[in-house]
């Protein structure tokens, strides 16, 4: 599946919060409904703890290879550790398939 074209789509019809704090703040609010980080970021620890949470909280949460590449499918013109979808407009049919991580 192409998390990035979901980004995308969610960004393009819905609602997206950008970067790790924003990310952390929507997954403890409980309004995420997708969470999507990149594996290249350094240090690890600035996105370690997202996968945890999501799994406490029942939000399905994907990495994906590119921060750059993330950040272009956000919409910003720099790279992005994670994203969070909030609302996801047009992008909820391919979020409703997604099962969160037991």
């Amino acid at each position: 599946m192409d998390f990035y074209s979901i980004v995308e789509k969610a960004r393009k019809t819905g609602k997206v919060d950008k970067g790790t704090n924003e990310v952390t703040k929507a997954i403890e609010l409980g309004v995420a409904k997708l969470v999507v980080y990149a594996k290249d970021v350094e240090p690890k620890e600035i996105v370690a703890h997202l996968p945890a949470l999501c799994k406490e909280k029942g939000i399905p949460c994907e990495e994906v290879d590119s921060k750059q590449k993330l950040g272009v499918a956000v919409g910003i013109p720099v790279s992005t550790s994670a994203v969070a979808v909030v609302k996801a407009g047009e992008a909820d049919k391919e979020i409703a398939q997604l099962k969160p991580k037991k």
